[in-house]
């Protein structure tokens, strides 16, 4: 059986799922979510194929502790799916930030765990624990072989023009000042299956995929390869987040931190923590209080906070139409991107001059489903289509091990 188990690190949670890839397909065993990692009363949520949901609470003092725990639920008689821990063929980890080191999947080495570790600078809220992830699962499985799948690899085909920073260059060439971007896994699996289910050559194509969650980014797709994306050195930059400010007047930063005396944890809160639609609306980050709020309450902060999402977004695909000369199609993805049909249809209006046109009636109607939503005379197909990240690293951890 090529069971992969795919994990998804973060400073104090472990996102989870076993996925048999016999056959060339993908079936899912069981996922889950470790929470609370590190914390007082950290919560397993399991879910395993054909079985009732399972929680529990433990006391789990690091990520250690943490995967030995959800490697014991896989392998439980009663609420497990596999006989022995000798049923997993491989591991695929999510990592945040690759640099320039890793344009795409890689085996774990040293070699490559040592460059993992490098690239901590590049990613300090994210890559600490995906390494940590790595170094835990070498010490409780060593005999099993691990691959590393970075977010940032997907974006390594942009020209230097579009990563490169109108800096000093020798921040570029001493300390790797650049565009990276970020959700990579998540746009190439949405690219790809809107080329499969629209039947679109995929190599011969230009389009742009909108992945909109609480943190939110954008790509410009050509031929297969992504030339340029919102997201920069880090996921602060581009769209308007959740609680992330996106694009933002250097100036405006440097002017707040003197005014109010912030220092650089004031300063770091305050852009990836405390803006986005959550600080404009004073509402929540979750686009569906934010909704309510807008059209059931009238509240004017959550109005403006929707007209300044959708507009952005709506800005950066104006933009990236004229980086490709073009557009054949618009992917939306995330967890609003799926299914805020109120998002969409903003995005979508006042857009004439690229030819785009969706059916109203039927956006209202696609939640979280594959579907095209534009109308058969658009120039531009739209597709809503969810995302899988987690069966884009199983296809490649078994791809490299194999």
């Amino acid at each position: 059986m090529k069971n992969i188990l795919v994990l998804n690190c973060g400073s104090s949670s472990i996102k989870y799922q076993l996925i048999n890839m016999a056959n060339n397909g993908a079936d899912l065993l069981a996922k889950g979510l470790l929470d609370r990692v590190g914390l007082d009363n950290s919560k397993l949520s399991h879910k395993a194929k054909d079985k009732e949901p399972y929680e529990t609470t433990h006391e789990v003092s690091d990520h250690e502790a943490g995967i030995d725990l959800i490697l014991k639920v896989l392998v439980d008689p009663e609420k497990g799916v596999i006989n022995s821990l000798d049923d997993i063929f491989a591991v695929g980890h999510r990592v945040a930030h690759g640099g320039e080191k890793f344009s795409e999947s890689a085996l774990i080495t040293e070699d490559v765990r040592k460059n993992i570790e490098k690239c901590i600078e590049l990613a300090p809220l994210h890559n600490p624990a995906n390494h940590k992830g790595i170094t835990s699962m070498q010490k409780l499985l060593p005999e099993i072989p691990q691959v590393a799948v970075f977010d940032t690899a997907f974006h390594q085909t942009m020209p230097q023009y579009a990563y490169m920073y109108p800096l000093p260059y020798e921040l570029y060439e001493e300390d790797k000042i650049r565009r990276y971007g970020f959700h990579g896994t998540s746009h190439k699996f949405v690219f790809e299956n809107a080329c499969e289910t629209l039947n679109l050559d995929k190599n011969n194509i230009k389009a742009i995929t909108c992945h909109l969650g609480n943190g939110a980014s954008i790509a410009a797709i050509k031929d297969g390869n992504s030339i340029d994306t919102s997201m920069g050195l880090t996921p602060v930059e581009g769209l308007m987040m959740g609680t992330r400010t996106g694009d933002l007047d250097l100036g405006a930063l440097l002017y707040i931190m003197r005014k109010k005396g912030h220092d650089l944890d004031q300063a770091n809160a305050l852009i990836n923590k405390k803006s986005g639609v959550h600080g404009i609306s004073g509402v929540s980050y979750d686009m569906r209080d934010i909704e309510d709020a807008a059209f059931k309450d009238g509240n004017k902060r959550a109005q403006l906070a929707l007209n300044m999402y959708s507009y952005r977004i709506r800005k950066y695909i104006g933009a990236y139409a004229t980086a490709l000369n073009g557009v054949d199609l618009i992917v939306f993805t995330g967890g609003i991107g799926e299914n805020s049909e109120v998002v969409r249809q903003a995005v979508c209006e006042n857009m004439d001059f690229l030819g785009i046109k969706i059916d109203e009636e039927k956006n209202q109607k696609i939640r979280g489903k594959c579907e095209l939503i534009s109308v058969p005379e658009s120039k531009v197909k739209v597709i809503v289509t969810p995302t899988n990240e987690e069966l884009v690293i199983a296809r490649d951890t078994a791809r490299i091990v194999e």
